[in-house]
């Protein structure tokens, strides 16, 4: 069994929600890739009383615990203290931190203040993780069954200090035997229709199946223990894919680059040596933003009024007809651009629909190429927000599977 991992955040910011824990995630997903199993995460507000209590309870039932949050100069940066009764462990100067710190405040030209003294004082026995990002330092220290490790809740600090000197120590302190995740990424199909149309695979007791799904996605995942055969994990994943069809874009955790929609389109236009232009009405923008500083992306505009787009390009254009607006668009850019590719994106529904989140646009994509034209229309429901954002994701998915000769 692979050795347990709790996370502990500290700061009344993270209980009240005016901070987001997005440590304890990234911690999680890096743990989890090393082999760790991550039991629990803990969020404890600004109370020494609390915190003393947690610590006790992690060293009996955890292997390791990372904290974050609670290193700095102030009075509710418990950590340090809170280790110290926690264990019995007097608090100890220690004039190489002291150092550190003051050499940061020296680097910047600006005094250091007495309070700041406090960021080097650690628990006895605690070995110091040196912090060039900051003036807090971390510590780590052995507490019954768990080994501790202590670290600044700012993010940046947090991950140098988990990758330069955290991660190495848990690889040295336990044999780990890290599970092999590999994530199925799918657009314009749910989670219900992906469990019915994998219903029938069989998925082996020892291989987790599960799902994630998110605004730009939904993630279908295997965990196949270490020691899973290569070729029979592959045959499964394949397996699963092939029910998916068209609506995979990427497979992660095969050995090759993967990652979002808009990363695969990137690969793949690269690939090609493609280039686009594209115009937006209901994404407003959006999707020039997500693909920003793509050099196949030559040209994008974006206009809410139809007839404000024709007059634009000074053609006429039919609001009844967006499949014919949509091309008589494409082959004017086409014609007067130097793009390889057109992508347009046309939706049906007036301002208020659009606004309403009760009610659905209906969405029109075609991509003109040198082979001809590729349609695509979709029904988008929901707020301003989705709307936008399932416009965006829906002309990429459309510019995708041209590019990976999906059907349409």
């Amino acid at each position: 069994m692979n050795p347990t991992l709790e996370i502990f955040s500290q700061g009344a910011e993270i209980v009240t929600g005016q901070t987001v824990d997005t440590n304890a995630a990234w911690l999680s997903e890096h743990a989890v890739n090393m082999g760790l199993t991550v039991t629990r995460h803990t969020a404890v507000g600004d109370k020494l009383d609390d915190l003393i209590a947690l610590l006790r309870e992690i060293s009996i039932r955890a292997d390791c615990c990372i904290c974050t949050g609670g290193l700095g100069p102030t009075s509710d940066d418990l950590t340090a203290e809170a280790v110290a009764k926690a264990f019995d462990l007097p608090l100890e100067y220690d004039a190489v931190a002291f150092e550190q710190i003051k050499r940061f405040f020296t680097l910047r030209n600006r005094e250091m203040p007495d309070s700041n003294r406090k960021q080097a004082m650690f628990p006895k026995g605690a070995e110091r993780i040196d912090n060039a990002w900051g003036t807090a330092p971390g510590f780590s220290l052995q507490a019954g069954r768990c080994w501790f490790a202590f670290v600044p809740g700012v993010p940046t600090e947090m991950r140098h200090l988990f990758l330069e000197s955290i991660q190495p120590a848990l690889a040295s302190r336990f044999l780990l035997h890290p599970d092999k995740l590999v994530t199925i990424r799918t657009l314009g199909i749910g989670e219900s229709d992906i469990q019915q149309r994998i219903g029938a695979i069989e998925i082996p007791d020892h291989v987790q199946l599960g799902f994630r799904a998110s605004p730009d996605d939904v993630q279908t995942k295997l965990l196949f223990p270490q020691n899973y055969p290569e070729a029979a994990m592959t045959a499964l994943v394949d397996k699963v894919a092939a029910a998916l069809g068209a609506h995979v874009f990427a497979i992660d955790g095969l050995g090759w680059a993967s990652g979002d929609l808009v990363f695969t389109v990137g690969q793949l236009m690269a690939a090609g040596k493609h280039t686009l232009a594209v115009v937006e009405t209901a994404s407003q923008g959006l999707l020039a933003a997500k693909c920003l500083g793509a050099q196949w992306l030559l040209e994008s505009r974006y206009q809410q009024s139809l007839e404000k787009l024709g007059q634009s390009l000074a053609i006429a254009l039919n609001a009844d007809d967006l499949p014919s607006s949509a091309q008589a668009i494409a082959s004017e850019i086409y014609q007067t651009g130097s793009a390889e590719f057109v992508l347009v994106q046309l939706y049906s529904g007036d301002d208020k629909t659009f606004h309403d989140k009760d009610q659905a646009i209906i969405l029109y994509n075609m991509l003109l190429t040198g082979d001809g034209s590729h349609q695509t229309t979709h029904s988008v429901a929901g707020p301003i927000e989705r709307k936008q954002n399932q416009a965006t994701l829906l002309a990429l998915d459309l510019l995708r599977r041209y590019l990976q000769h999906k059907e349409f």
